[in-house]
């Protein structure tokens, strides 16, 4: 496994799920202070949660794909790093 991609695993999904973490801190406290009732976060707040975490999944498979696909078109074998 090359390094790029250990630093997407170990770095890059933890902080857009760090980000996923507070952009529904945030849509909840707004919530909260513009008075919604308990309604809301049983329906749309819990649709727009999986929308967003689903969109990171998107987002980040594509990151993934892209370097699994630029390591497959390269020719070499991933463990001895040497061209067949």
């Amino acid at each position: 496994m090359r390094a790029s991609t250990l630093i997407k695993v170990f770095l890059v999904l933890p902080l857009i799920l760090f980000a996923d973490y507070l952009l529904m801190a945030l849509l909840g406290c707004s919530t909260c202070l513009f008075g919604f009732g308990d309604d809301f976060y049983c329906g749309p707040f819990c649709i727009a949660g999986k929308i967003i975490l689903i969109l990171s999944l998107v987002l980040f498979g594509y990151l993934i794909y892209r370097d699994v696909k630029k390591n497959k078109n390269s020719g070499t074998d991933m463990e001895t790093g040497k061209k067949p």
